[in-house]
């Protein structure tokens, strides 16, 4: 059994260490999650001020509880009115573009570490999904047009758990038995690649129909009981959001999509729901409103959470061994395989357009997350294809690529805004103009 004084020294450290990350990152400039993950090296593999095993196995379920609140929050920021406006890009980056990135990085992986192509597809699988979250900021300061911010922010929101769910098709032909019932009944029918194809369909669309029945229930409830004033919101959300994810494991569908979409639902209930009076309105409004700043604030301790013991968990003699062909695999996904995932909206956006949205995907929350799940596997059902030896290579170079990619994509991002949105076509101009008339 884990000490109690030694969880709360980890505790602390994590806490008052990432305050001063994030003060040093508001006044420099510099992301903060970068920070975060050396931290975490410092408190755990360089002075083992925490034990790796203590980072490890508290990783194990940050990362669960950690997603459910950020996916589920992420949901209610998505405006319906933006998202249906763009639906077509985000419907072909989050469909065709999750996948391409997914299967290009993991080839690359496999062919430059010489791993088997399972073990490279999971790890595409991992770091196939966005997170612009340290971006937001930088958009705003240097003016991206809002479509384009749109985009990116309503792409990730939705690649987060499709990045998940591809990770668990990906775990799912690693491990057939050790996953899912439902897969391996299709496996049984159509093969296991087959069976993947079914089994990503499957829990799509069942775990969409799970957040948007969850979500209904949750706008209900809340209009039911705002005559009360429902001072108790927060704390029904968030039950909301956790009961959600169940209820979408527990049918073998992905608990985090789900969560995702009810959040959607929530936040949008102004469009999708009906109301008795503009009072009524009023008050569910303000309900919501409590619970997303909750959440929120909640969101931002999770994240904490994930990048420190991230780096807390890392072994830094594999790191250091990984680290060159770490950083080309990083930038191979950067230059190569996002840009090729992203061609089936040059048209739609144009080339200059396209290719800001291209080059600025930077891998975040999801990848960080699921970094150490290989490792996991290999501990609770032992090796395979999947050995201790890729698990360990895996969360190294997920660590590299989150790294490389969230400082690249943040030092660049003005200089793209300036070469590639500085000025606009008249081409561009109209197309921008006719698309705010039909929203």
């Amino acid at each position: 059994m884990v000490p109690v004084d030694l969880v709360a020294k980890l505790l602390v450290a994590i806490l008052m260490l990432g305050v001063l990350a994030m003060v040093v990152s508001r006044k420099s400039g510099i992301s903060y999650v970068p920070l975060f993950i050396l931290l975490g090296v410092l408190i755990g593999p360089l002075t083992s001020f925490v034990p790796r095993s203590l980072s490890h196995e508290l990783f194990e379920y940050v990362r669960v509880f950690g997603l459910v609140v950020i996916l589920f929050t992420e949901g209610h920021n998505l405006s319906w009115k933006l998202l249906k406006r763009n639906s077509t890009t985000i419907l072909l980056l989050d469909t065709i573009g999750v996948l391409v990135t997914a299967f290009l990085a993991g080839w690359f992986f496999s062919w430059l570490f010489g791993a088997p192509l399972l073990v490279g597809f999971l790890f595409g699988a991992i770091v196939s999904a966005t997170d612009p979250a340290t971006l937001i900021p930088l958009f705003r300061q240097y003016r991206v047009e809002q479509d384009v911010e749109t985009t990116i922010v309503a792409e990730s929101i939705f690649n987060d758990p499709l990045g998940i769910v591809l990770t668990t098709v990906a775990v799912a032909m690693l491990y057939p038995n050790a996953v899912s019932e439902v897969f391996s009944a299709f496996s049984g029918h159509v093969g296991i690649y087959g069976a993947s194809v079914l089994y990503f369909l499957y829990e799509v669309i069942v775990s969409a129909l799970v957040g948007v029945a969850m979500g209904f229930f949750g706008y209900w409830f809340i209009k039911k009981a705002e005559i009360f004033e429902f001072p108790e919101i927060e704390i029904f959300a968030l039950g909301l959001a956790f009961l959600t994810f169940l209820v979408g494991d527990s049918i073998d569908a992905s608990g985090y999509l789900a969560a995702t979409v009810a959040g959607l639902v929530l936040g949008n209930f102004k469009v999708l729901g009906k109301f008795r009076s503009i009072g009524v309105m009023e008050r569910v409004l303000k309900a919501i409103s409590l619970e997303v700043r909750f959440n929120e604030n909640l969101s931002a301790i999770a994240t904490l959470f994930i990048f420190f013991l991230l780096g807390a968990s890392l072994e830094l003699g594999i790191f250091a061994g990984n680290l060159v062909k770490g950083l080309l695999v990083a930038y191979f996904l950067m230059l190569v395989a996002r840009p090729l995932a992203a061609l089936p909206i040059a048209r739609r956006w144009g080339f200059r357009r396209y290719l800001f949205i291209s080059l600025e995907g930077p891998r975040g929350i999801v990848p960080a997350a699921l970094a150490s799940l290989p490792l996991a596997l290999v501990n609770k059902y032992g090796e395979g294809t999947l050995t201790l030896h890729w698990a360990e290579v895996i969360l190294a170079v997920t660590v590299i690529t989150v790294f490389a990619s969230i400082v690249t994509e943040t030092l660049w991002l003005p200089l793209l805004k300036k070469a590639l949105l500085g000025t606009e076509t008249v081409e561009e101009r109209v197309r921008k103009l006719q698309a705010a008339k039909r929203a």
